[in-house]
């Protein structure tokens, strides 16, 4: 379903170039949640950007489906995006706003009606369909994008560090979004730096750092590969390696 392969991209930031990426590669299959994790600049958003078509790879490519991302005027379509950094439209409902976004995506008033139901049976949200968005709480406001992501039915969900900034329960509504993807056949990337919470809801791993995939694959192969237990001994041991590495000048 999404196929990245030796992606790079330089930025030009104080005087100097800085390699975001450098030849990145991986696969994400129908039903399969892949973890892009990472501490922060490691490249994982500009990644997800990548995927996105926002931002153009200055070497290699993506493939969603078919189609190339960086090419597609159509390929969001086939993408749903989910991060914290979303915002909602204060002044209109929760119904609106969600039927407005499957309106930008042609998606039938019908069937925009319908999956509106599900969405809200799924989250939680009926009792505040008809609540203005500047209203809503915290917890709220996540279960509304999470809906919004799904409007159009897109095979492809990227999530950008969903958890950031929630509590306990509205992280453990995050999961159960990201089990029923996994349950629909959606493709998942999720980027994030939580490891405990990778650890728990995906199938496999590309650990980033400083631009490069370290190590890909499964947690069983990841920890046969580094001989670690847990994602967070293997990116200390994989940080204080890189660190070793430049000391010496290797």
């Amino acid at each position: 379903m999404i196929y990245a392969y030796q992606l790079r991209k330089e930025f030009f930031w104080g005087g100097r170039n800085l390699v975001a990426l450098n030849g990145i590669s991986f696969g994400v299959s129908a039903g399969e949640v892949f973890g892009l994790l990472g501490p922060n600049g490691a490249g994982k958003t500009t990644t997800l950007r990548i995927v996105m078509g926002l931002v153009e790879a200055d070497e290699g490519y993506v493939d969603i489906g078919g189609q190339l991302s960086s090419t597609s005027v159509n390929i969001r379509a086939h993408i749903g995006m989910v991060s914290t950094n979303d915002g909602v439209y204060p002044w209109l409902t929760v119904r609106e706003m969600l039927l407005y976004f499957a309106d930008l995506y042609a998606i039938p008033v019908k069937i925009a009606q319908q999956r509106l139901k599900m969405l809200a049976d799924k989250l939680q949200i009926g009792s505040i369909l008809n609540q203005r968005c500047a209203t809503l709480s915290t917890g709220q406001r996540q279960r509304v994008i999470l809906a919004r992501g799904l409007m159009h039915d897109p095979p492809v969900m990227l999530l950008d560090e969903p958890t950031r900034g929630l509590d306990v329960v509205g992280s453990q509504t995050v999961f159960e979004f990201i089990e029923h993807l996994r349950e629909m056949g959606k493709a998942v990337v999720l980027s994030t730096h939580r490891l405990d919470e990778a650890e728990r809801v995906c199938d496999r791993f590309g650990l980033l750092h400083r631009g490069n995939i370290i190590y890909n694959g499964t947690l069983a192969e990841v920890r046969k590969a580094t001989g670690h237990e847990h994602l967070t001994e293997m990116f200390l041991s994989m940080m204080r390696g890189q660190e070793d590495q430049e000391a010496t000048g290797l």
